[in-house]
């Protein structure tokens, strides 16, 4: 009795065996399928000039590539939040420079001038790169570590633009910064000209520092000493961008955060802040839309949020670029939701 009961228990272990090895093997081949066919996408390229779109498929092959999510990882909202603890961070020597702007503030530029290359060993005409980060981010970011890293290996030398009070710097007027007013963009690229004349000047742009990129183009047109510009994951219209962020799951993982920082920023400068508006009132903010109607829209003296966002959503402004751009954006990003996109 007891061996037909071993004999039993043998028969059903190695057929469950077999039907989780089944289920593994069949997982894993719908998991593949779905991961091909509706994952890994070729880019969508748009251009205005077949000439663009020439140059850009002969220089910038990876624009008609297909594009390979991580395979454990693909899931836009799952990536953002990996990204800070996975992300690699290279040594990047900044050399820091204060700059004053018109209104009595200044802004802090971080230089990577990389000397000791063989590719352009002249400094006075080493291309330069003037690299703009995201809503709260510095020069010490990871993607923009990354940026700079890889910009050093192509022999450019760059510079980073952090905004104002960002970078531990103390404010010296009331005013921060914004994706829709250039003035300090103006004087930095200004100033990043008259430095080195004779190199080339590009620009990059991640998120609203990208934003804020196509809006001094699209104000400038033809009178910008930039050769040529890219920008990356920018949210091309505010309204859809923060009706994106405001969704349950969405606001729960991004937009709280997002906001808690932006208010740490204006508590750090509080002394200074105080004489124009009622912080407390500001640090009870609970989304960036509100952070923005209590602030950011007053600030830089819009009537409305709403005339605000208008403003600073850089789809108005296309027509009026007149510099080469190269625009790359994710369908799934929640911070510039596809149908943002497609409305440009």
């Amino acid at each position: 009795m007891n061996e037909l009961f071993r004999q039993l228990l043998v028969s059903l272990y190695i057929n469950l065996t077999r039907v989780n090895w089944i289920l593994v093997f069949g997982s894993s081949a719908a998991y593949l399928c779905v991961y091909l066919h509706f994952i890994s996408r070729k880019p969508q390229l748009i251009t205005g000039s077949a000439t663009l779109s020439r140059f850009l498929y002969r220089y910038c092959p990876v624009v008609a590539e297909t594009y390979y999510p991580t395979f454990w990882c693909w899931e836009a909202r799952v990536q953002t939040l990996l990204r800070p603890f996975i992300a690699a961070r290279p040594w990047v020597k900044y050399r820091n420079e204060l700059i004053q702007t018109a209104d009595g503030g200044h802004v802090s530029l971080d230089w990577n001038d990389n000397e000791n290359n063989d590719l352009y060993p002249v400094s006075a005409t080493r291309p330069t790169i003037l690299i703009l980060p995201g809503l709260t981010g510095t020069s010490k970011e990871s993607y923009m570590l990354c940026m700079v890293k890889q910009s050093e290996i192509l022999g450019y030398r760059c510079v980073v633009f952090n905004n104002r009070g960002v970078a531990g710097e103390r404010l010296l007027t009331p005013r921060t910064y914004c994706a829709a007013n250039t003035e300090d963009l103006e004087t930095v690229i200004s100033h990043v000209q008259n430095t080195f004349p004779q190199a080339p000047l590009m620009a990059a742009g991640v998120s609203m520092g990208g934003m804020l990129l196509l809006n001094y183009l699209g104000k400038i047109g033809q009178q910008t000493p930039l050769k040529a510009a890219v920008v990356f994951s920018i949210g091309w219209d505010v309204f859809a961008c923060t009706t994106s962020l405001e969704k349950p799951l969405n606001c729960i993982l991004f937009n709280y955060y997002l906001t808690n920082c932006l208010q740490a920023s204006i508590y750090r400068h509080r002394q200074i802040l105080d004489k124009l508006f009622n912080i407390d009132y500001i640090m009870k903010a609970k989304t960036i839309r509100e952070f923005d109607e209590r602030f950011t829209s007053v600030m830089f003296g819009y009537k409305t949020n709403a005339d605000y966002y208008r403003d600073a959503s850089p789809y108005h402004k296309l027509k009026s670029i007149e510099v080469p751009v190269l625009c790359l954006n994710a369908l799934d990003d929640v911070f510039s939701p596809a149908d943002g996109i497609l409305r440009c």
